[in-house]
């Protein structure tokens, strides 16, 4: 059961760290090249795209969070 939680965990890592750099920072970072936070407001994530990826990030950190407790309690 171990060596499966630890490859959900690098799986879950992968995908955590490209969610966090597609958004957009101060410089629109690198989601300005996919073209994510052109038009949306400074506050709260204006587009439907900006929200998708903020829920998207949120729960797959949440898992990353679960899947660690897991794994500390084997």
């Amino acid at each position: 059961m171990e060596p499966v939680l630890s490859v959900v965990q690098i799986l879950i890592s992968v995908i955590l760290i490209f969610l966090v750099l597609l958004h957009s920072g101060k410089d629109s970072g690198l989601s300005g090249a996919f073209g994510i936070g052109q038009s949306g407001s400074s506050i709260g994530g204006g587009s439907l795209v900006e929200r998708n990826l903020d829920r998207w990030t949120i729960f797959f950190s949440i898992l990353f969070v679960l899947n660690t407790v897991v794994l500390l309690k084997i």
